[in-house]
C-alpha cells in the first residue's frame, strides 16, 4: 500500500532538517511511541502502541535513515514485529523545499504487513497507516513551528 502527504512548516529548512534527525523530537511526535533510542547516527530502535481494527500491540523495530542530502531530504526504512499480531514494513522519501510560509515537507510511503494484520483488510490497514502518517507530520509540524515561534521572539 502506498500513500503520500505533504505539510507546510511555519520554520526555516534547516529547522525542519534538524527536527527530522533528532531523535527526542521524532519520539514526542510518533503517536504511540514508547520509545526511541539512537543506535548509531543512521539507525533507531523504537517501541510503538498502535491498534489497527479489533488487533491491539507493541511493535519493537528499527528505523534506518539513508540518502541523507541536508538539508533537502532522505529515505527511511522501518520494520517493527508485533508478536501474535504481525509485522510492518515501511519505506518512505521525505524532501523538504522552501514555501512562502516555511518549509514544504512531502513524504511518499510504502508499506507492508503481515501476520493478523494482514488478515484484517487492505482498506482499514490503508486507512490506519494514512491516519498514523497525519498525525505524525501534524505534531512534527505543531512542534517546529512552536520551536520556530519561540526562537523568533
Amino acid at each position: 500500500m502506498e500513500f503520500t502527504g505533504s505539510q507546510t512548516i511555519a520554520a526555516s529548512r534547516e529547522q525542519v532538517w534538524q527536527g527530522l534527525n533528532d531523535a527526542a523530537v521524532l519520539q514526542e511526535c510518533i503517536p504511540g511511541c514508547e520509545a526511541f533510542t539512537a543506535e548509531n547516527e543512521d539507525q533507531y530502535k523504537a517501541v510503538v502502541v498502535a491498534s489497527v481494527g479489533p488487533v491491539k500491540a507493541r511493535f519493537k523495530g528499527t528505523l534506518e535513515l539513508s540518502g541523507r542530502d541536508a538539508p533537502n531530504g532522505y529515505r527511511l526504512v522501518g520494520q517493527g514485529e508485533g508478536g501474535i499480531a504481525g509485522f510492518g514494513k515501511m519505506t518512505a522519501t521525505v524532501t523538504l523545499a522552501d514555501a512562502e510560509d516555511g518549509t514544504l515537507l512531502t513524504y511518499v510511503a510504502e508499506a507492508q504487513v503481515g501476520g493478523k494484520l494482514a488478515q484484517i483488510g487492505s482498506r482499514l490497514v490503508t486507512s490506519v497507516a494514512n491516519k498514523l502518517a497525519a498525525e505524525f507530520f501534524k505534531r512534527f509540524n505543531a512542534t517546529l513551528s512552536a520551536a520556530s515561534e519561540a526562537a523568533a521572539e
